[in-house]
């Protein structure tokens, strides 16, 4: 059986070797970060739209009426430049 500090050096060295893919990945991968400050902003924008309805909408419904309106106004961006710059695409 290993000692203590032998085995507690190898977890580390995993930890750290798995930190290093999660950084690489996320490096090529943008979509989850996105995603993240997607989420991020409609922390700020679901309790203005709480407020701005009188609370007759639950903070839950709030929330998906933030996401609604992100995820429309972010697919209206992107036909815009689908419609204008083809050649991209």
């Amino acid at each position: 059986m290993k000692p203590f500090h032998i085995q507690r050096t190898i977890v580390a060295s995993q930890v750290l070797e798995e930190i290093t893919d999660i950084w690489c990945q996320w490096r090529r991968q943008k979509l989850p970060l996105y995603l993240f400050l997607a989420m991020c902003f409609n922390l700020v924008v679901a309790p203005i739209v709480y407020a701005a309805t009188g609370e007759q909408l639950s903070r839950s419904q709030s929330w998906g009426l933030g996401l609604l309106g992100m995820v429309t106004l972010g697919l209206s961006i992107y036909l815009f430049f689908v419609m204008f710059v083809p050649e991209k695409f």
